[in-house]
């Protein structure tokens, strides 16, 4: 059992950024709802998070804690409405605050704790809140101060209870790091054994006991680095009891398939089937604008075909997916907590409700950059871990609008186009995610001296450590207009191009 920090959420977006601060700390972290906190108490935990959420702690109906989690006898931090209601539910006061406090502001630190050790005396934090504290329980004492937030930090050392206002998750937070690497590591006393190393030999393990002696799978295999990881956990845990099924939907980039089928000879001993199906997703998607629509239509039409390669064999009961964790927490509301869905994965809001095949998800808890460190730690070969991310539902999440064989096709080519000249001029190193999109908005313009009146290209160039959050990335004028003249000149039906320049949040990564 790995030591394990319990977060509890309340609703806020940022619960899942909490989850990842934490492991980075190399220590386990686990996000469960308000409502079900009390049943993931246990001797491996060694500290609990309250999140923030939208709610005010004074509210009736306002998201509520079994009282047996303030009894666990672990420290535990309170974040915003986390702070709110443990100060409200242990004799506090919460009110409606006089003056708002949203973005950065400056705040004072005027005594040293055990939790602000090594944290300036005159600090930014990020703040987000409505409410405030206006009395606190007995035996807390306030911590840290702004000028219209008196309460900006309290705690209770004795008891090892916490609380901030503000937001030490977000990068805004200039120490936030700090402060919470002081709970985990000396309030906690947490060591820190989540390491890629010995995760990849729990899940091969883990693998092995669900699949059991005679069990197979079929492994829905993208070419990507997540699917990958999964096919060689997969192969050590069962060897040629795992079969890989690589589906061409008509969706994929230019040479993904011949990319994918050579990599994958080279580095894996498992069988490899590849299915045409082109004609049959885009068939499906014909007249679909709805993005969610257009991802439940793949996920169901992947799942078919999964469900008829199945059939070739006697004990493929399991289907495996490369399923990560912020493809659960945009899919779905977070293990049935508050948060809002923002958009449904084709493998995870995607699947039918019918599906009789267990599912086989190693991955599921683990964001991409700790899957990356556990591919290398399964010796893949860096070209595969590094690859950057590509959507399973294909260029159809970047085609806003109907999925028709010429636009797709276009699209095809202006993503060749940006992904050459990005490489070639060596821009895209470092870079998380680079690809073109088809926005569906038409513009006048003017070739040859003729009226054109065709669709604008994006161009989506971001970075980002585990896809949960990201900012853009400008490439070089020279490598933008290289790809605009490209594009315009040699691709009929696009005389625009126009530059993204969206972080997540608020926009997401992919369009759709």
């Amino acid at each position: 059992m790995h030591e394990r920090i319990l977060i509890v959420d309340f609703g806020s977006q940022y619960t899942q950024l909490i989850a990842r601060r934490v492991r980075e700390h190399e220590i386990f972290s686990e996000v469960v709802p308000a409502h079900k906190a009390h049943l993931s108490l246990g001797d491996d935990l060694r500290g609990i998070i309250l999140s923030g959420g939208p709610a005010s702690a004074y509210e009736k109906g306002a998201p509520d804690l079994d009282r047996t989690v303030l009894e666990a006898e672990v420290p535990i931090l309170g974040i915003c409405y986390g702070m709110q209601w443990m100060c409200e539910t242990m004799g506090g006061k919460v009110v409606p605050g006089e003056q708002r406090e949203f973005g950065f502001t400056e705040m004072k630190v005027p005594e040293v704790s055990p939790l602000f050790e090594g944290v300036a005396e005159d600090t930014v934090v990020w703040m987000s809140h409505g409410d405030r504290v206006e009395s606190l329980p007995e035996g807390f004492v306030r911590l840290a101060h702004t000028a219209d937030c008196p309460e900006a930090a309290v705690g209770d050392p004795s008891r090892n209870l916490y609380g901030l206002q503000f937001h030490p998750e977000v990068a805004h937070t200039h120490e936030g790091d700090r402060l919470l690497e002081n709970f985990l590591r000396k309030i906690c006393q947490c060591r820190g054994d989540w390491a890629p190393a010995d995760l990849a030999q729990e899940l091969i393990a883990r693998v092995k006991e669900q699949v059991g002696e005679t069990g197979e799978i079929v492994l829905g295999l993208s070419g990507g680095v997540d699917s990958s990881i999964v096919g060689a956990i997969c192969q050590a845990a069962i060897g040629s009891r795992c079969h890989a099924i690589f589906v061409d939907t008509g969706l994929l980039r230019a040479g993904e398939r011949d990319i994918v089928k050579s990599t994958f000879k080279d580095h894996f001993e498992l069988d490899l089937t590849v299915v045409d199906a082109a004609d049959r997703f885009l068939g499906k998607l014909a007249g679909q604008t709805d993005p969610e629509r257009k991802r439940k239509i793949i996920g169901h039409e992947f799942v078919d075909i999964f469900r008829e390669q199945a059939t070739r064999f006697e004990n493929a009961h399991f289907l495996g997916q490369g399923t990560l964790y912020p493809d659960v927490i945009e899919s779905v509301p977070a293990h049935g907590g508050a948060t809002e869905v923002i958009k449904s994965h084709h493998n995870v809001g995607g699947l039918p409700d019918d599906l009789d095949m267990e599912l086989v998800e190693p991955l599921r808890l683990l964001f991409k950059d700790e899957v990356r460190d556990l591919g290398r730690v399964l010796g893949l070969p860096e070209e595969m871990v590094a690859r950057q991310p590509f959507p399973g539902p294909g260029l159809a999440v970047r085609c806003v609008g109907d999925c028709t064989v010429d636009r797709i096709e276009r699209l095809r080519e202006a993503d060749r186009i940006v992904r050459e000249e990005l490489e070639t001029r060596g821009e895209h190193d470092g870079v998380w995610q680079y690809f073109a999109v088809l926005t569906g908005a038409r513009s006048v313009g003017v070739m040859g001296d003729k009226r054109t009146y065709e669709e604008a290209c994006a161009i989506r160039c971001v970075q980002s450590s585990d896809g949960m959050t990201a900012d853009w990335v400008y490439p070089s004028r020279e490598c933008l207009q290289a790809i605009s003249s490209r594009i315009i000149n040699g691709i009929r039906g696009i005389n625009r191009v126009v530059l993204d320049i969206t972080s997540k949040p608020p926009g997401t990564i992919e369009w759709e």
